[in-house]
């Protein structure tokens, strides 16, 4: 059992997103010959300049802008600073959420500037792409605007006019209007989030990223080695998204028939030690961007950038959504355990919000609940054990007179049917043992899953953890979780296993489990952590009772035995 559980839980962390996290697949050549560099000004965003002239262009219908300048606009959850050179973003601000050094995030991914910005243009004409992202724009307004607000942004000259809207509330969502003219026809020309997040900082990060999209029911999800750089998926789409584990940034057309996605995908050489920036040792990451529009013209569309928050995303309401709930809740995902892990979490979150008001606590206490509740299982299992232990020598017997026979021999279905009489006689049920380790299972997953996709365990600390997302700083969780286990194989009566069989099992699973979760989010660590150690509380009182004598003794009889 032990074995199948291992094995089990490798191939469900296999098939889990995490892994794709600490082993990124490399950015795919053709990003590199489809996208080209975007020129744009290093000025701080936390400090604009002051304001400076604009003035129009002497050329006859042309609008362009003298001098670049700033626009930053702000309201409790955001502060964003636009820039006039190609009207884009320079820095996106979360207020609410702080980056590895405790300063206010900024999702702008600063080491991916040559990549382009958050809301410049793509256009499938890379001469004019670059020429709408490095213009000088004529903005509405200029230094600092608090929201709600509305600003836009005008170029033109002789072949090219070009108009950007952006409408701000209180809110995550920004409103975004573009249109673009060349020669007097209307153009595509989609809004875009470039180059990945500011949260990036390890290898690890970088390979979380994903482009997801849905359509009615369905949330499509491409992993990383899926996308191509400058392929354009067409619609429709009642939203369509850039992410990472915490953040994400989703288009929501207004046309969901005639949008089209155009994905990007490149390439950023970061530190291979995120502690050591200043170091030559290297490590290739990808980066993931997407550009999203009306495939008709102008483009209309919300935008939301801000965190995966399960309260957060359902309160962006999605109209064009059938057949699920009309918000952004797709965005985070549960995994296949879904249904459980959710009001899993929904839990965790009351716990944390009216008991303890601390994650790490209310991790400690949901495990405990879940632990004492999943009892009578273990309790069932063991007794299951004894039963099956016992008749042991009887089914050994059986199989002894039988095993002259080979197993194409119809006689082996004798020998099945006598084992299976034998059963049945005694009262034991053979998968009597796995039922309760089966029952358990989905609820261990289920929470390795929910702990995985919650931001609300990044940068929350408990005791000497600083933040419950990333792993254990001294190792001391993934630790205890081994001696826990080995303590606990070592405690548990084990009557009808080979010795040098037990001896193996006692230290392979583990020193296997122990490789897995070492670098595992300590809040999943914990979990795991607190659970072996109840488990081990429980088996010292199981031990003492009736059936745990029973137990041991039985396999003192079979040890004494193989003495002989």
């Amino acid at each position: 059992m032990l074995l199948i559980l291992a094995v089990t839980f490798l191939v469900i962390i296999i098939s889990q997103p995490l892994l794709k996290k600490y082993m990124p697949a490399p950015a795919q050549s053709p990003a590199q010959s489809q996208q080209k560099p975007v020129q744009a000004s290093p000025a701080a965003a936390a400090n604009p300049p002051a304001p400076q002239p604009v003035v129009a262009s002497p050329t006859a219908g042309a609008k362009k802008a003298a001098n670049e300048i700033e626009t930053v606009v702000e309201n409790d959850l955001y502060r964003i600073t636009f820039t006039n050179r190609g009207a884009q973003v320079k820095s996106w601000i979360l207020k609410k959420y702080d980056d590895d050094q405790g300063k206010p995030l900024d999702l702008v991914n600063r080491e991916a500037d040559r990549l382009g910005h958050p809301l410049s243009l793509w256009t499938y004409d890379e001469t004019l792409r670059n020429k709408l992202n490095s213009a000088l724009y004529v903005a509405s307004a200029q230094g600092a605007q608090q929201a709600p607000a509305e600003i836009s942004f005008d170029y033109a000259d002789s072949d090219v006019s070009v108009r950007k809207t952006f409408r701000f509330d209180r809110t995550y969502v920004l409103h975004v209007e573009t249109v673009v003219l060349n020669k007097g026809s209307q153009i595509t020309a989609y809004p875009m989030w470039p180059a990945g997040f500011g949260d990036s900082t390890r290898a690890s990060s970088y390979g979380s990223s994903q482009i997801e999209y849905q359509n009615d029911s369905k949330v499509e999800r491409l992993a990383i080695k899926k996308i191509s750089g400058g392929n354009t998926l067409l619609g429709p789409f009642a939203w369509a998204a850039v992410t990472d584990q915490y953040f994400a940034a989703v288009f929501i057309p207004d046309d969901t028939q005639s949008a089209a996605v155009v994905t990007l995908h490149s390439s950023l050489d970061i530190p291979k030690d995120a502690k050591k920036p200043e170091s030559k040792e290297t490590v290739q990451v990808p980066l993931l961007g997407a550009a999203v529009g009306s495939r008709t013209g102008s483009t209309v569309l919300r935008l939301f950038v801000g965190p995966k928050s399960l309260d957060t995303l359902e309160s962006i309401p999605v109209p064009t959504i059938s057949g699920a709930p009309q918000d952004l809740r797709g965005l985070i995902n549960f995994g296949f355990f879904n249904l459980i892990a959710r009001p899993l979490f929904q839990w965790l979150k009351w716990t944390h919000a009216h008991v303890v008001g601390n994650w790490g606590w209310a991790i400690v206490i949901q495990t405990l609940i879940i632990n004492l509740a999943l009892l009578p299982l273990r309790v069932y299992q063991m007794k299951s054990a004894l039963k099956m232990q016992k008749i042991q020598p009887q089914i050994k017997a059986i199989q002894e007179k039988y095993k002259k026979y080979s197993m194409r021999d119809p006689k082996k279905q004798e020998m099945q049917k006598e084992i299976w009489d034998l059963q049945q006689k005694e009262g034991v049920n053979m998968f009597g043992g796995c039922l309760p380790m089966l029952i358990q299972l989905p609820f261990l997953f289920a929470y390795y899953s929910m702990l995985n996709a919650s931001i609300d365990l990044r940068h929350a600390h408990w005791a000497w953890i600083p933040d419950l997302s990333s792993p254990d700083p001294i190792w001391l969780l993934p630790i205890s979780m081994v001696i826990s286990m080995v303590v606990m194989q070592k405690m548990t009566p084990t009557p009808g296993v080979d010795p040098s069989q037990q001896k193996m099992m006692m230290w392979m699973m583990p020193v296997m489990m122990g490789y897995i979760f070492f670098n595992l989010a300590a809040g999943l660590n914990l979990y795991y952590a607190e659970s072996n150690l109840i488990s081990v509380a429980q088996q010292l009182v199981m031990n003492r009772t009736a059936l745990g004598e029973q137990m041991r003794e039985l396999a003192a009889k079979r040890a004494r035995k193989r003495e002989k």
